[in-house]
């Protein structure tokens, strides 16, 4: 029965855009109960859906559009968990949007874009084809574009809205020729489609990956790895995701937790057989999300605003969950699981902090960390569930960031024995400087001494209230459904009979053991599988395939990390004082303050150096070559002409005196002509 208006899991959030752009400055608070009740409308869908499909059921519906394209719906594990997720917390955050948005003259115009942003998003994670899909990817930016820069009177708000909007549509070039490229791989096989199939539709996609070539798989592969680089914020393209903290706290929360950044992991995970069979493809990934992990985390340790430390945070989490794909090479498509549990994770205990962050700086009026100080004093349910989220986030035991994260570090360790160790020490070390960067700002904001006189109060319920049912998930999502997610999520490809054994040829792998974990050929390939299926080394009992150490690494970590933040800025039990381990003259500091001094280098060098000289030596090449030339050209011609012209002088008498010396010299010509035979 649900299945059958799976579309208003989309159709309700744009009527409520609709409604709110249209009638919302009528309405109270701009209209956005009519936001929430969307969203949870298509909760309420998804959640039918889900109760009509579990374990084993997928919906796919789908009519023409126009050639050999389609409009339609998919929802398999994959999408249905993804729709459950950004249903819920987009909920949660409208909800807390209608306390925090109270008072602000473009209320209404907020949550008819907020409306738009989660229909364009859900759109996106049940679109059946890619070409939907892109459009919906589009629909995603351009909505970011309007919140990020929704306080479009500040410069720095419209600046990081132009940011953000050309900074993705680097990637987004890159996906659109991904997508051309398949296209036409495909439309050269003939295929011989079945009533109901297209071309670009995910399942036809599978069940031809095999007759593409490798290097045109790779092609395909690289450039929609760049769309997601440039939508998920991998690095070079995550420069735009710091400055989008310039939009309400609200819009944070929901590109940083539930929307667009989660866009780019799933279109890798939705395209995972196309990266595995990709020879390099998830190797690829890997690289990318390891290294971002760690980039972003040591840039995280010195910001002082609160916002930017979570931002950065996002940052390094998208490079886990990226990682968490990559070393698939290594796991096969339990990897897909894996980061998917962590980015579902993930959008919990960062939509968390992030509306903490925003019920904090809604009664400070401050974004800096340096001027706060005691604000647990005042802010007792902001303090705890703020607690619970860092906890998730940092790593600690049991809770649902520990779960997530601890895997993903597990299998990138089953992918270093087999093809390459660096992606699990960059883990390694930016789940270090994660819990050390995330408790330095929950000890800095809420221990201590007040450092600013700010107003002492507390959030009202209903900015409290999805506090509150978010901690619950940050803390016991990841223990109450990790063994049943990851089960769910590897029978996803199930349903579309792909061979991964056929397709991990093609990329470089050969499916052995657990998780249809690839091995290599020989007596290495063998030890490997027998460790993925779980034998230990002590008289073959079964045991885990990593020893113990491996194990219980990510626990060290992470309470290390908390530890060591603790002795630098709770003071209760405060040992040093940063400024005895770095000063302001401290060129390691001064450079990660800078961010690496990516503008100066993106923007001062690159941008206005580079780019506009080149514009400025091409400018030059075509006014004084190209256009000179022709100039040159059109103006001996206009002179030539102005000699001719003075032939025709508009006196009768002169064209017929002109006109019998032509005859007479014609006849002339003629005469001579005869004489000498030529005639």
């Amino acid at each position: 029965m649900y299945a059958d208006y799976a579309y208003l899991i989309v159709a309700l959030p744009v009527l409520a855009f609709l409604l709110c752009l249209f009638l919302g400055w009528h309405l109270p608070r701009g209209g956005g109960f009519i936001t929430v009740l969307a969203t949870f409308g298509a909760l309420i869908v998804s959640l039918g859906i889900f109760s009509e499909t579990y374990p084993d059921k997928i919906i796919h519906q789908s009519m023409p559009w126009f050639a050999d394209f389609n409009v339609g719906i998919l929802i398999d594990p994959l999408a249905l968990v993804m729709l459950l997720m950004v249903t819920f917390v987009v909920t949660l955050i409208h909800i807390y949007g209608n306390g925090y948005m109270n008072g602000d003259p473009g209320a209404a115009r907020y949550f008819a874009e907020a409306a738009l942003f989660s229909a364009s998003m859900l759109g996106l994670v049940y679109a059946d084809n890619l070409l939907q899909l892109f459009i919906f990817w589009e629909l995603v930016g351009l909505c970011s574009y309007l919140l990020i820069g929704f306080w479009y009177r500040k410069p720095s708000a419209a600046a990081a809205a132009k940011k953000a909007f050309l900074t993705t549509r680097v990637g987004d070039v890159l996906f659109l020729a991904g997508i051309i490229l398949l296209y036409n791989n495909l439309a050269g096989l003939n295929l011989a489609l079945k009533p109901g199939e297209y071309l670009l539709q995910f399942p036809v996609i599978y069940a031809h990956l095999t007759q593409i070539a490798p290097d045109q798989l790779t092609l395909i592969a690289l450039g929609l790895l760049g769309g997601a680089i440039g939508k998920s914020g991998q690095f070079p393209l995550h420069v735009w995701l710091p400055d989008a903290m310039e939009g309400p706290t609200t819009v944070s929360a929901m590109i940083h937790a539930a929307t667009m950044v989660t866009a780019g992991v799933y279109l890798v995970a939705r395209m995972f057989p196309l990266f595995y069979a990709a020879p390099y493809g998830l190797t690829a990934v890997a690289a990318v999300g390891a290294f971002t992990a760690l980039f972003a985390a040591t840039m995280g340790l010195t910001s002082f605003d609160i916002k930017r430390v979570l931002a950065f945070s996002t940052v390094s989490q998208l490079g886990f969950m990226m990682a968490g794909l990559g070393v698939g090479a290594a796991v096969g498509t339990f990897a897909v699981g894996v980061s998917i549990f962590h980015l579902i994770g993930h959008s919990f205990f960062k939509a968390l902090l992030f509306l903490c962050a925003g019920s904090v700086i809604h009664a400070v009026n401050t974004n800096d960390m340096r001027e706060m100080g005691g604000v647990g004093k005042y802010m007792k349910w902001t303090m705890y569930t703020m607690l619970i989220g860092s906890l998730s986030l940092a790593g600690f035991p049991l809770f649902t960031g520990f779960f997530s994260k601890d895997e993903i570090i597990v299998i990138a360790y089953e992918y270093g024995t087999l093809i390459n160790f660096l992606p699990y020490i960059f883990l390694v070390l930016a789940a270090i400087l994660t819990a050390i960067y995330t408790f330095r700002m929950w000890f800095s904001v809420f221990t201590g001494k007040e450092r600013s006189d700010y107003a002492k109060h507390e959030s009202p319920w209903v900015m409290l209230g999805p506090l509150v049912i978010l901690a619950v998930f940050a803390l016991g999502f990841g223990i109450a459904a990790q063994e049943d997610f990851y089960s769910y999520l590897d029978s996803n490809f199930e349903h579309y009979d792909l061979d991964f054994a056929e397709l991990g040829v093609i990329g470089g792998h050969v499916l052995e053991g657990e998780h249809g974990a690839p091995a290599a050929e020989g007596e290495q390939g063998a030890a490997a599988a027998k460790g993925a299926a779980g034998e230990g080394e002590a008289g073959g009992e079964e045991g885990p395939g990593e020893p113990w150490y491996i194990q219980i690494l990510p626990i060290i970590v992470a309470i290390g990390g908390i530890l060591t933040a603790a002795l630098f800025y709770w003071d209760k039990v405060k040992k040093f004082d940063p400024s005895q381990v770095t000063g302001e003259k401290d060129p390691i500091r001064k450079m990660l303050l800078k961010g690496y001094y990516q503008h100066e280098i993106m923007t001062g060098w690159f941008a206005e150096t580079v780019v506009y000289g080149t514009a400025l030596i091409c400018n030059t090449i075509d006014i004084k070559l190209v256009d000179g030339w022709l100039n040159w050209l059109s103006a001996w011609v206009m002179g030539f002409a102005q000699h001719v012209r003075k032939v025709q002088t508009g006196i009768i008498q002169n064209y017929v005196t002109a006109l019998v010396l032509g005859v007479v010299v014609l006849v002339v010509v003629i005469t001579l002509a005869m004489e000498v035979g030529l005639v």
